[in-house]
């Protein structure tokens, strides 16, 4: 295995831990359909929070956030619309809202975290 798909995996587990931490309920995590891949699904109060997670070492390259460009929020939208297709009960009487979250240093488990809700 890469060590980037290891530090995005940490990054995920980063995330998922800090929305559980934060009264979310983790109802998804990594679900694919033919259209891509959801990083993670989370239900708090009347939310339906789908979750785009960015992981990066540094700054060097730019804010992890800056890789979710107008083309790949559209595709989040799409890809939410796709599970919540495949899931209706789960859906059912939510509000559906995109959030990102950037976890950066070199280790994903104490480096920085940023959540940003409704951010797409």
């Amino acid at each position: 295995m890469a060590a980037k798909d290891d530090l995005g995996r940490a990054g995920e587990q980063r995330a998922a831990d800090h929305l559980i931490a934060g009264g979310y309920r983790i109802i998804d995590r990594n679900w694919r359909c033919s259209q891509g891949e959801v990083d993670i699904v989370a239900i708090r109060d009347d939310v339906l929070a789908v979750v785009e997670v960015k992981t990066r070492r540094s700054l060097a390259y730019g804010h992890p956030l800056e890789a979710i460009d107008d083309r790949k929020a559209a595709r989040l939208w799409r890809l939410s619309a796709a599970w919540i297709a495949a899931h209706p009960d789960e859906a059912r009487g939510r509000r559906l809202r995109l959030d990102a979250i950037a976890v950066t240093g070199v280790d994903p488990a104490t480096g920085d975290l940023e959540h940003w809700e409704d951010a797409l």
